[in-house]
């Protein structure tokens, strides 16, 4: 596995967890929002920078897009 696979799969991780932090905090926040709200916005971050990752290593030719 090259550098750039190991960040994707990394920040992906860290979206997956942040999803799963903000569902323990909707389940177990008895009214409190705050942290729900945070936890996804962290999640929304780090999904967009996957994206300008992706793109950005697209456009540097280190990945390739291949169809299916």
């Amino acid at each position: 596995m090259n550098f750039a696979t190991i960040i994707i799969v990394l920040i992906f991780i860290g979206i997956l967890a942040s999803l799963g932090s903000a569902l323990v905090h909707l389940v177990r926040g008895r009214g409190s929002s705050e942290r729900t709200a945070k936890a996804l916005t962290v999640r929304i971050g780090m999904s967009f920078a996957l994206f300008a990752l992706l793109f950005l290593l697209w456009w540097a030719g280190l990945i390739r897009p291949h169809g299916i």
